[in-house]
């Protein structure tokens, strides 16, 4: 039985696109269940993503189905006792991961988010996912809460920087230059 703790839509502001997502309580732990459809340099992609959370809200699994620029894309995730792997493959450089983030969507940022203290700095290394592939690498990543319901967000390895708007349940609502919440 899952209870629904909250909704997000987006629309992408770097491309055409979109994304909506619900995030769930389920069994024991959470889930994150979202649509995004873009367009980016490989064509037009249309993916489903279902994310899996222990209660501690780190990852467990991950599936990603749908269809990039025409081809069919399938993969599921998984991390059982700090090991990766991907389609069953062991995935060893992503030893120290604790999250899944997906370069398409701002909705993996809220299992970091939602360990985020009051007062404080989180670092996380994610296991990110990049299209075209799927490749999985590992991503530094830094969030700091601001006053006014703003994050700090760093990533080492690409050098990103923002300041992200985040709505009571840990959702991204503006993610600067990336993602904008669709108002209802």
């Amino acid at each position: 039985m899952t209870e629904t703790l909250g909704t997000m839509h987006w629309r992408a502001l770097d491309r055409d696109g979109e994304d909506k997502c619900r995030l769930a309580r389920h069994e024991d732990g959470y889930m994150l269940v979202g649509h995004a459809r873009f367009r980016d340099g490989s064509g037009w992609a249309a993916l489903d993503y279902v994310v899996r959370c222990g209660p501690d809200w780190l990852t467990r699994s991950a599936d990603v189905t749908g269809t990039l620029g025409g081809e069919e894309m399938r993969c599921r995730i998984t991390c059982e006792g700090g090991q990766w792997a991907l389609n069953g493959a062991p995935l060893p450089e992503l030893s120290g991961c604790s999250d899944i983030d997906f370069s398409f969507t701002p909705a993996t940022n809220l299992m970091p988010l939602r360990r985020l203290p009051e007062v404080g700095r989180l670092p996380v290394r994610a296991a990110w996912m990049r299209l075209p592939g799927p490749r999985l690498d590992p991503l530094d990543q830094s969030y700091t809460r601001e006053r006014g319901g703003l994050v700090s967000y760093q990533a080492a390895q690409t050098g990103y920087e923002a300041q992200i708007s985040v709505d009571p349940c840990g959702f991204p609502t503006r993610y600067p230059g990336l993602w904008q919440q669709v108002e209802v």
